[in-house]
């Protein structure tokens, strides 16, 4: 089979792909390794007419998932190659710049010999989720669609996205199903593929190939899904933030009614013909027809207004939580599965919170080449799309559905309203605390993954018991400071970079913020040591847990400097650890030094030793009571105590440098 950059499947020797248009190109075998020593190829994840993309571990980044696409168009000419590395630099720089929590973070552009070639790669975050083309596949093998309320909740959760690149002059230029992405931590909708990138190449394709005297058409340059892209685009290539708002239209339809824009086009007039299939709110139908409007003058001016208006008379979200049903994910082809897939057993459509990766994002072309077109294809040079079948695969990804109020007791009221209520006093975003408190209760109750607890009295059991889980997670979430709170289910990559370069300006590693922060964490959360946890719900515990450490190393009250005066061999420390807490020491030393360490305490007192460049781990969560030998390095070396204990413990640490 051969893949398109999206991860369509394709017969082999196929031209272009079936679902969405793109010239495909036969891949090359291309094995694992490490491309500009520093990122580690884990597996091809698709080859468009442009290069392929790669899904990858960073190096220098704890071995962090990322995306390297590769620019690498089918032309001839040093000056084409020149000129299309100019552009596409230049298009690199508008996505740097890019900051924002719903849009995968570009890292860097950087050029790399592959298989004797020298090619462009560019890097972005990678953002593990589904993206909504497959949501909407499993939902239509069991004839649901999207409901109202989802899209609905979809529009107010990209529109400000939108409204934040139209700001920076930036067009995605290519929303469509694909392109959106459910993101496993958080359930927020991520903005991936912006088409600046697709369309330099294109256009480079088309200014510099020689040309193919059998072609039935001349190539075309433009980029956008079929369908979801407005006329304007398509026969002109003019974008405007109006041409992102007609996509955005246009993809909220196909989830609503789980038919192609092609379907819902009429032929004749090219006009939307919608209403039929779906009844829909009057206000949201009519946003929806003002944002398709076929001349972009006609349309909303701004992202800004089109919530405006949709939020104009929106009906109120009820405020008792809502029990979803769960389904089966597709595969994505020749893809990693997200780390996890959890959804809120209850889930309240009120949350419009505001990180992050495509897994795929290569330049791509729509061309039309075969005789036999479509309608559409006719009359917008654009080839017909045939939904490809995903087959089922053993992981879990929720999809809501419609439920009604669960008409629950009084005193089960009570106790929703007061957790609610402690739930925002404490400043935690519902969307988080739903998913972290059901990766706790699906842990304690593993029969009951992939399973909706229902309103009715039979399940009220497992409800107390959820509440009940809910109430402890709350009571350990309690100690985190109010900021490290606010941002859970927001943190990411760019802040773990961030605190590492805090730590270094102390002479301080991330490894020792990280051996503080796991201290307490598996203090809180036993049953997770050993796991892979980093991007999970609870993950972002930790990370909030990090924060808050890194917060005491910077003021001084988390770590101290061990310091030899003249003539002075021996230094020691004494200290008391609460439950989970820990303390950093450093010491200036020069190699082939000989170094004691001893350490006096309780066994549940743990003891770490790095080098400077952390090169050489003398001590790691240790609990050995002393060690000696020659130093590998000069400079500062690093020193952790940690406390297991349930209990205060006292300590006294000693460092003997001759």
């Amino acid at each position: 089979m051969m893949y398109c950059s999206k991860g369509h499947e394709n017969p082999n020797r196929s031209r272009y792909c079936l679902e969405c248009g793109e010239k495909l190109v036969e891949a090359s075998n291309t094995q694992p390794g490490i491309i500009g020593d520093r990122y580690r190829i884990i597996r091809q994840l698709g080859q468009g007419g442009f290069g392929r993309t790669y899904l990858a571990e960073d190096l220098n980044r704890f071995n962090e998932l990322c995306v390297l696409k590769e620019f690498a168009p089918q032309v001839q000419g040093t000056y084409a190659l020149q000129k299309g590395q100019q552009l596409f630099q230049r298009e690199a720089g508008v996505l740097y710049k890019l900051q924002h929590p719903q849009i995968p973070n570009f890292r860097e552009l950087f050029q790399a010999n592959l298989e004797g070639k020298g090619h462009l790669l560019l890097v972005q975050d990678y953002v593990a989720g589904a993206s909504y083309r497959q949501l909407l596949n499993t939902r239509k093998q069991q004839g649901l669609q999207f409901n109202e309320t989802e899209v609905t909740q979809l529009l107010q959760q990209i529109l400000p996205v939108l409204d934040y690149i139209h700001a920076l002059g930036v067009i995605h230029r290519d929303i469509s199903p694909d392109n959106i992405i459910l993101r496993d931590t958080d359930y927020l909708p991520v903005l991936i593929d912006f088409g600046g990138v697709k369309q330099v190449a294109a256009s480079i394709v088309s200014q510099f190939s020689p040309a193919d005297p059998h072609a039935t058409v001349l190539p075309v340059t433009r980029v956008g899904k079929i369908g979801c892209a407005p006329p304007e685009q398509i026969f002109s290539g003019v974008v405007s933030p109006q041409s992102d708002l007609y996509a955005l239209a246009a993809t909220a339809l196909v989830l609503l009614t789980g038919k192609e824009p092609q379907d819902l086009i009429d032929e004749q007039t090219l006009e939307w013909n919608w209403r039929h299939e779906i009844n829909l709110n009057p206000n949201l139908a009519n946003v929806l027809d003002k944002m398709l409007m076929p001349k972009a003058s006609d349309r909303y001016p701004s992202a800004r207004q089109v919530l405006q208006a949709l939020n104009r008379n929106a009906p109120k979200p009820s405020t008792v939580q809502v029990p979803t049903t769960i389904v089966s994910k597709p595969p994505v082809p020749n893809t990693v599965p997200a780390t996890w897939q959890l959804q809120p057993a209850s889930v309240s459509y009120a949350h419009t919170n505001s990180f992050g990766l495509g897994k795929v994002f290569v330049v791509g072309i729509l061309l039309s080449v075969t005789a036999g077109l479509s309608w559409w294809g006719t009359r917008f040079w654009l080839q017909s799309r045939t939904p490809s079948t995903p087959e089922p695969v053993q992981t879990n990804l929720p999809v809501a559905t419609p439920t009604p109020t669960p008409q629950y007791s009084t005193a089960e009221q009570n106790r929703k309203n007061q957790l609610r209520a402690r739930r925002q006093q404490l400043g935690i975003s519902d969307s988080f605390y739903n998913a972290l408190v059901n990766q706790l209760f699906w842990e304690e109750r593993p029969e009951q993954q992939g399973k909706a607890l229902s309103g009715s009295p039979a399940d009220a059991a497992l409800r107390s018991e959820w509440d009940s889980i809910a109430a402890e997670v709350l009571n350990k979430l309690q100690a985190l400071s109010p900021e490290a709170r606010q941002r859970l289910g927001k943190y990411r990559a760019a802040d773990r970079d961030r605190w590492k370069a805090a730590v270094n300006k102390l002479n301080l590693s991330s490894r020792a913020l990280y051996d503080l922060a796991d201290a307490t964490f598996f203090n809180l959360f036993p049953q997770h040591k050993g796991r892979n946890f980093i991007n999970q719900p609870i993950g972002q515990v930790w990370h909030g847990i990090a924060t808050d450490k890194l917060q005491r190393l910077v003021s001084g009250s988390g770590y101290e400097k061990i310091a030899f005066g003249q003539g002075n061999t021996i230094q020691q420390v004494r200290g008391n650890l609460q439950p989970g807490e820990g303390k950093a020491y450093i010491a200036q030393l020069t190699k082939d030094q000989l170094m004691q360490l001893n350490l006096e305490a309780d066994p549940r007192v743990l003891i770490s030793a790095y080098s400077p460049t952390g090169s050489t781990v003398l001590l790691e969560d240790s609990s050995d009571r002393t060690w000696s030998g020659k130093l590998p390095e000069t400079g500062y070396y690093e020193f952790v105590v940690v406390s297991t204990a349930s209990a205060p413990l006292d300590y006294l640490f000693q460092v003997i440098a001759d």
